[in-house]
Order: C-alpha cells, then sequence, then structure tokens
C-alpha cells in the first residue's frame, strides 16, 4: 500500500522539515522545489504545503486524494476556489504570520510622513538641507484600521502605545482589545471623515474589490494619509492617484498595487507625497517557522484525528 503524500513546495531549513516528518510519521513527504520536481507529485499528495501560480489545475482537480493545502499567503483570492470547493478541499492560510513584520511596516510609513522622512531621503541624495516643512505628530491622532483581524490588531496595540484614538472597522461590532470604537463596513463613510491616518489591512473578495473609489478619498481629510497593505485591487488606482493630485488626501503608503509589478509608467512613481514598497510588508526571517509550527503542525495534530482544522481555515463563502 502506498503512504500517504505531503508535497512541500517551499524551501524550509532541516529542522522544520524533521519536525514535519515526526508529525506525519509514516507518510512520505516530498520536499520538491522546482516544477519539474513536484510536478508528478500534484496527482496523487494528500496535503500540499505551498500553492504555486504554475501548478497544473488540471492534475490537481483530477487529484482524488487531495484533501488540504496550507498556503504561503494570508489571502487566497490567487487560488481557483470555486474548483476546490467543489472538491470540498480544506485550505489553511498564512493569516497571522504576517501580523509583526506588517505592523511595523505600517508604522514606518506612518512615522515616515509625520516626521517627514520620506522628503528628506529625496534631499539626502542631492545633499539639500531643508527643514522647513516638519509640524506633524502622531500622538494622539486617530487611526482608522479598515479590517481588524492579526494584523489590525496589532497595528491598534502599536498606536495605543502613541495614545492614538482608534477606530476600527470590520463586519462585527464585538468589542475587541486596543479598539476604542467599532463600526461596521457598510459604515465606512461615516469613519473616514474622523481619521488622520486610514490603514486598509483588509484581503480581496467580491466585496472590497475597489472597496475604495473617488466617493471614499473624498471623504476623507485633506490632512489624512492613506496606508493599504491589504490588496492593491481594493483600490481604484486611477482615482486614488486623482485624490493625491489635487490634495483631497495628503499621501499615500503603498505596499500592494492593482498591477504588480508596479508598471514603470505610472504616476504613483513621481508623486512626492507618494511612499512605494514593492509588496514587502509581510516579509521576515520568521515567515516559515510561523507557518509550519503556528498554522501547519497545530492544524496537522488535529487532521490526523480527524478533527476540524482550528487554525486559518478559509471559509469558502467568505473568500477568506
Amino acid at each position: 500500500m502506498n503512504k500517504r503524500k505531503i508535497l512541500i513546495t517551499h524551501s524550509l531549513h532541516p529542522s522544520l522539515l524533521e519536525k514535519i516528518q515526526s508529525a506525519f510519521s509514516d507518510w512520505q513527504i516530498i520536499h520538491a522545489l522546482k516544477p519539474d520536481d513536484w510536478e508528478n507529485h500534484l496527482i496523487d499528495s494528500e496535503i500540499i504545503v505551498g500553492w504555486k501560480s504554475s501548478f497544473n489545475l488540471q492534475t490537481i482537480l483530477q487529484n482524488d486524494q487531495l484533501k488540504w493545502i496550507q498556503t504561503w499567503s494570508a489571502g487566497v483570492n490567487s487560488l481557483p476556489l470555486n474548483q476546490l470547493q467543489k472538491k470540498n478541499i480544506y485550505i489553511t492560510s498564512a493569516n497571522g504570520v504576517h501580523s509583526y513584520p506588517i505592523s511595523e511596516t505600517i508604522f514606518a510609513l506612518l512615522l515616515g510622513f509625520t516626521r517627514n522622512i520620506h522628503a528628506y531621503v529625496r534631499n539626502q541624495l542631492v545633499k539639500k538641507w531643508d527643514g522647513t516643512d516638519i509640524k506633524l505628530e502622531a500622538h494622539k491622532k486617530t487611526i482608522g484600521i479598515i479590517g481588524v483581524g492579526a494584523i489590525g490588531l496589532e497595528t491598534a496595540k502599536i498606536a495605543k502605545a502613541f495614545d492614538m484614538h482608534i477606530i476600527g472597522v470590520r463586519n462585527s461590532r464585538k468589542p475587541t482589545d486596543y479598539v476604542d470604537e467599532l463600526y461596521t463596513s457598510d459604515q465606512l463613510n461615516e469613519v473616514l471623515p474622523l481619521c488622520d491616518y486610514v490603514v486598509v489591512t483588509l484581503p480581496l473578495t467580491d466585496d472590497t474589490y475597489h472597496l475604495f473609489q473617488k466617493e471614499q478619498f473624498n471623504q476623507m481629510k485633506k490632512s489624512a494619509f492613506f496606508i493599504n497593505i491589504g490588496r492593491g485591487e481594493i483600490v481604484k488606482e486611477e482615482d486614488l492617484i486623482s485624490a493625491l493630485k489635487s490634495g483631497e488626501i495628503l499621501g499615500a503608503g503603498l505596499d500592494v498595487f492593482e498591477t504588480e509589478p508596479l508598471e514603470q509608467s505610472s504616476p504613483l512613481w513621481e508623486l512626492d507625497n507618494v511612499i512605494i514598497t514593492p509588496h514587502t510588508s509581510g516579509s521576515t526571517e520568521h515567515y516559515n517557522s510561523r507557518v509550519i509550527e503556528d498554522i501547519l503542525l497545530v492544524n496537522a495534530n488535529h487532521y490526523l484525528k480527524e478533527e476540524p482544522l482550528p487554525i486559518n481555515l478559509v471559509d469558502y463563502q467568505k473568500g477568506y
């Protein structure tokens, strides 16, 4: 009888592979990092750790052994959710892995604008000494966190250290730590005029696609900064560019874009009130260990007992 099989498509330290083998003691562990190496295992792996856009989808769908996919990203919008749902395949995301690095990036962008660091870096390149345009403080300001999940909560926790007033937007208004006020998604336009900083940490779903358009930027303070580390398609980019050029908002820190890599022709590159990071807000030295130890192995203990997976199980209806 063939052994049950796990296919791992991301490079892992041997110590992590040993932990996986220990948890799945009688399984075959395939650590394949190239398409030529993993292709033959797509047809009969029961668990796939690491989704790749280059996977042969037809082979995946023909695999009657496949029961569980662990992704390497928090968002799962790039997966063929409709087809996978029909096969009743569990999907678990990497949600939560990113909380520390992304919240750090959010505050790097927030403080960069507030203390004018973005302008000073440009001045340094041309040896220009100019300290005339510096006046803002982040302390005691209002931050709107659009999407109060793991990343949003960690951001709120840091904001408390700045004595900020924290407004959260999510589907539930159930009280949560560090958040002073909670609103639901349909109240977004009520929240935006109140915020000095608007931070988007949402996943991309049918409901969040182009959630931020001209109407939303019109609602924001002219002195407000907009930060998006969720997904680029949540923002109608041409409307954001217009708002930045016209002064409807003061600036934008962007880690994600509608098209990635960001096209060289995009006006965003040239705007002085924009800070661009190349979709790296979640990058961290601890990424792999958190995916394996905090998610995969915890879920594995339940999976092997045929119990529900407790960590990051994707709800197909919600899309996350």
